[in-house]
């Protein structure tokens, strides 16, 4: 795990997963999902989630930030193996060492095991079809 993510004071609801690796972790409980980067977090509600699908890296590797018109765009590495999804959320709050930020829609890229999407599904209201 990175020295370098920022702990979790609080989280709404009841604690479901969390998990962490080098260059990024991912937190869920009933009520909220947050993504950790090393020196920030990015916390947004289960219900704030709009939508959830499949993304194809093509050979992206690096980490990097990208801003389109309103909407923040954050890529976790895209390692191989894991499959990849992006998800896209109409309100988020952004967690760094300054304090507390409402940043508003985001899109999340991020590699999400079938146990981690389960859980999500369960607590968000969303399912695959």
């Amino acid at each position: 795990m990175n020295p370098d993510f920022i702990q979790l004071k609080t989280i709404e609801g009841d604690l479901k997963l969390s998990h962490k690796k080098s260059d990024y972790g991912v937190t869920v409980s009933t009520k909220e999902f947050v993504f950790h980067k090393p020196h920030v977090n990015y916390h947004f509600r289960l219900e704030d989630i709009v939508s959830i699908v499949p993304f194809e890296a093509k050979g992206r590797r690096t980490v990097s930030i990208e801003n389109r018109s309103r909407d923040a765009v954050e890529y976790a590495s895209a390692s191989a193996g894991g499959d990849q999804y992006r998800i896209y959320v109409k309100a988020a709050t952004m967690h760094n060492r300054s304090g507390l930020f409402p940043i508003g829609a985001m899109q999340f890229v991020i590699p999400i095991h079938s146990k981690l999407l389960k859980v999500i599904g369960e607590y968000s209201g969303m399912s695959a079809f």
